[in-house]
């Protein structure tokens, strides 16, 4: 096995000033499992983050990418994540989620506050903590009026 720390790519899709979050299936073994977090994935070999991005997002929500940009670069121990920025150009029910337990269009606030219910779950369910880092950074950059 390799000790290579493996690269993601990861989307934040953002709506009438909402971004749209995955809570995590609750799986032991996942990374944050039952968390929210972004859509995305592990680049296969050979692929851009770019082109694992368009790749994850149709696999995960079908939903085909308009232009995206790249945001910032978070390396931790788990993995380096490549984030990139893209206008979420539908409706939640035009969305298919093929992976993750629920999906939700969240608020700033929500964001901030580090956790958001859903009705799927029942339940109040925390953010997975470099996913809260970067969603505060976005919504810092981004969403100015909201701080």
């Amino acid at each position: 096995m390799s000790n290579q720390v493996p690269h993601v790519a990861l989307a934040i899709l953002y709506q009438n000033g909402k971004c749209l979050m995955q809570l995590r299936d609750d799986i032991p073994g996942i990374n944050y499992p039952g968390s929210w977090g972004l859509f995305g994935g592990h680049l296969e070999p050979g692929e851009t983050p770019e082109i694992a991005l368009v790749r994850e997002i149709i696999e995960e929500i079908g939903y085909e990418l308009p232009s995206f940009t790249k945001f910032a670069v978070y390396p931790n121990e788990k993995a380096i994540c490549h984030i990139f920025q893209a206008p979420l150009l539908v409706g939640l029910e035009q969305l298919v989620l093929n992976e993750g337990w629920d999906m939700g269009l969240l608020t700033p606030d929500d964001i901030r506050q580090g956790s958001c219910y859903s009705s799927i779950a029942g339940e109040v369910r925390p953010f997975g903590d470099m996913h809260q880092r970067i969603m505060l950074d976005f919504i810092s950059k981004s969403f100015p009026e909201s701080n």
